[in-house]
């Protein structure tokens, strides 16, 4: 018996020095799924990669629940948004996982939003205008040219964190800049229909996409960002649209439905409801992703 454990331990020691043996380098906190996403085809099987909220919830509003901070303490790397969107947990969340490697200004701290050009920064910071953000819209994702300027720059930090993994994570971005030029090219031609088409969106979710394919955007639902609208206004863009109608009402999956419904069915049009983000825990990719937006978008046109 004893010499067969002893067999045993040499044989786990072998295949622990066989390429493609050893455990993953780094663990990743992901806040949404498009960052863990982006973090799988930039690091593949180098990294253990955790998305803290699924393709269903609003990264505004989660709990610090303990399998988070659990999560948090054990994290190499945390990938999130920042422009305060998830200013609600992720404070809470930093302090109770008392992880010192992802605490703000420690390289395993990433902000995405700090990488980009952002849209609709505010003049003034007033209550009464509802649920703004002081850095602009948070939801820069909606934008494949941002995914690309991210990626650079999380490559980076990838190789800072975790130097032995250069040459995969050059070989993995390089490929992946690559094809994701090539997405954006095959994706601007195919949408080049809804250039300039007029819509309606619930919430300003969509600022980024709306600006990437041209469209006009007419109407928001929401009187001001986060307060749902009352019948009251929803009777004003009801009046609205009459003068200047739109083609789709675009609405978001985790968002309560009924305004846009309500307000579909009072005027005839459409209401395209778009998936917030990738489905990274049911293996969707960022490609695939992007692609079923432009082909929602384009449905109500033909």
């Amino acid at each position: 018996m004893h010499f067969k454990t002893a067999m045993l331990c040499r044989i786990v020691l072998l295949l622990l020095w066989l390429p493609g043996a050893a455990q993953a380098a780094l663990n990743v906190f992901a806040c949404e799924p498009e960052w863990a996403a982006l973090a799988k085809e930039l690091g593949g099987e180098r990294l253990e990669i955790y998305s803290a909220t699924t393709a269903r919830q609003d990264p505004h509003h989660i709990q610090a629940r303990p399998s988070l901070i659990a999560r948090a303490r054990k994290a190499d790397l945390l990938i999130c948004t920042g422009a305060e969107l998830e200013v609600g947990w992720l404070p809470l969340l930093l302090r109770k996982a008392g992880n010192a490697r992802i605490q703000p200004g420690k390289p395993g701290h990433f902000l995405a939003a700090e990488h980009i050009e952002m849209l609709e920064v505010p003049v003034k910071l007033d209550r009464s205008l509802g649920d703004i953000h002081a850095s602009g819209n948070p939801h820069i994702h909606t934008d494949p040219r941002n995914v690309m300027r991210v990626a650079k720059d999380l490559h980076q930090r990838l190789i800072e964190i975790d130097p032995d993994g250069v040459e995969i994570y050059t070989k993995r971005f390089e490929t992946f800049g690559r094809d994701w030029q090539l997405a954006i090219d095959r994706l601007g031609k195919q949408s080049a229909s809804v250039n300039d088409v007029d819509v309606v969106v619930h919430h300003d979710y969509w600022s980024y996409l709306i600006k990437w394919l041209n469209l006009n955007r007419v109407a928001t639902l929401e009187p001001v960002p986060g307060v749902s609208p009352s019948t009251s206004h929803l009777a004003e863009m009801k009046q609205l649209l009459k003068t200047q109608p739109a083609e789709m009402i675009i609405d978001t999956n985790y968002m309560n439905n009924r305004p846009a419904k309500w307000l579909s069915d009072q005027t005839g049009i459409p209401v395209v409801t778009l998936p917030a983000t990738v489905d990274f825990n049911n293996n969707e990719t960022l490609q695939q992703w992007f692609t079923s937006l432009v082909d929602l978008i384009k449905e109500p046109t033909k």
